[in-house]
């Protein structure tokens, strides 16, 4: 049931009334309830499916672009949304409680469309508009590299050709959303520009190739656990071309330093989106399906005060962490208007990573107790939620960010601006 508010339309709720509702401008009510039904019918009922396939969720991923989803992030005075980033967080959010895979897709372009517009050329930033206002072009990221270190991100060579262009010579791995992407975000070095420059930023590149380009090769190889449906393996370069066109870092311009910020906050969300997913299948299971102890002497699952005091501690600890998640979002908001520094935003996005961690893997290996033996049966699929989360958890240690917190509160320092912190 949909409410409405003098300035605006309430979300569905997302586990009753157990968390704040989200108030929408109306002007974006339509889209965000229109995509709220795509996740409902569309999407959330083919979850399990993508899992056991583990490719790519074209059909989902279809219907998000022809809703218009891929415009939130685009600002609007290129013909997009504008959405905040509050607004974006509570998106993933609500994917992720349908399919997480999905989820993490859509939040690699929505990161990736936020940072390009910061500080990308004008010219630049207007044909990409064109391109997911006219195409509905999605991004999708091959960045991360298979380095002694986990931030190991130059290995990438591009190789400067006569006639002002460059060859891009590597391998990426974790490249989440290139399977399917219109076009993919890709980072390289040049060292001659570094050397010529005296200036390490100066061979830095950030191109949106095309996914059928030549010399691009998607292996498919990705054979997680969890996350399955992200199909984020492995993109080999063999001498893929590109030119000053495709590059998105503008000369001089300035990197956004909370873009890693951004990053962690979107994980949280998609966290807490998977321990609702869990408790919401869980629920309904316990009411169809659950047989009571005999103990609790009740004559329904749902009657038997273990069950209610489990699945009460999982809803309170996911609420807690659903309130950090929109936090960080008003704060990321807030920061790029200049009101919070850095310290003061890494700390609580940090926070939230914590709390969402902990809540998502609760929630989706502790459901299980409430639903029973019969719970365990593949046909309902109950493994994936614990799957996707504990997967998506590992994308960088949690205890780095309890340490960061610690260290802060012990002795006031504040983190140095990186891709983890």
């Amino acid at each position: 049931m949909t409410s409405f508010f003098p300035d605006g339309v309430m979300l569905p709720p997302l586990l009753g009334d157990l968390f704040p509702p989200y108030v929408l401008p109306r002007a974006d009510a339509p889209l965000l309830l229109r995509v709220q039904e795509i996740l409902d019918t569309g999407i959330a009922p083919h979850a399990a499916d993508h899992d056991r396939n583990g490719r790519y969720p074209v059909h989902a991923i279809s219907l998000l672009k022809q809703a218009g989803l891929l415009l939130l992030p685009v600002p609007r005075a290129y013909g997009g949304m504008g959405a905040t980033q509050a607004l974006s967080l509570e998106v993933m959010v609500r994917i992720a409680a349908a399919d997480p895979a999905v989820a993490q897709i859509y939040k690699v372009h929505d990161d990736l469309v936020r940072e390009i517009f910061a500080y990308a050329t004008p010219a630049f930033c207007h044909h990409l508009a064109q391109r997911i206002m006219s195409d509905h072009a999605i991004i999708g990221m091959a960045v991360a590299e298979n380095g002694r270190t986990a931030d190991s991100f130059v290995q990438t060579l591009a190789i400067a050709q006569p006639g002002g262009h460059w060859l891009l010579r590597g391998r990426k791995v974790y490249a989440t959303g290139a399977a399917g992407a219109d076009l993919i975000a890709i980072t390289s070095f040049d060292p001659l520009a570094a050397q010529r420059h005296d200036d390490v930023r100066a061979g830095l590149r950030f191109d949106l190739v095309p996914r059928g380009a030549p010399g691009l090769r998607i292996l498919r190889d990705w054979d997680r656990m969890g996350q399955r449906a992200t199909d984020s393996g492995t993109v080999v370069l063999d001498d893929v071309r590109v030119s000053a066109a495709t590059n998105a870092l503008a000369p001089q311009s300035a990197l956004p330093v909370h873009t890693s910020l951004r990053h962690q906050a979107g994980f949280s969300a998609i966290l807490i989106g998977i321990g609702i997913g869990a408790l919401r299948a869980g629920c309904a299971f316990v009411a169809q399906h659950s047989r009571p102890w005999g103990a609790a002497q009740v004559e329904r699952a749902t009657d038997d005060p273990y069950v209610r005091r489990m699945v009460g501690e999982m809803g309170a600890d996911l609420s807690v962490a659903y309130c950090a998640v929109r936090q960080c979002g008003d704060l990321l908001d807030l920061y790029e208007r200049g009101g919070v520094s850095r310290a003061a935003l890494a700390m609580p996005v940090s926070a939230a990573r914590s709390v969402a961690t902990r809540a998502a893997l609760r929630a989706t290996s502790d459901i299980l107790a409430a639903t029973g033996a019969r719970g365990t049966d593949a046909l309902h699929g109950f493994d994936r939620y614990w799957r996707d989360a504990r997967t998506l958890s590992l994308h960088d240690p949690v205890d780095w960010k309890n340490a960061e917190i610690g260290r802060h509160l012990l002795t006031g320092w504040t983190p140095e601006p990186g891709p983890y912190q």
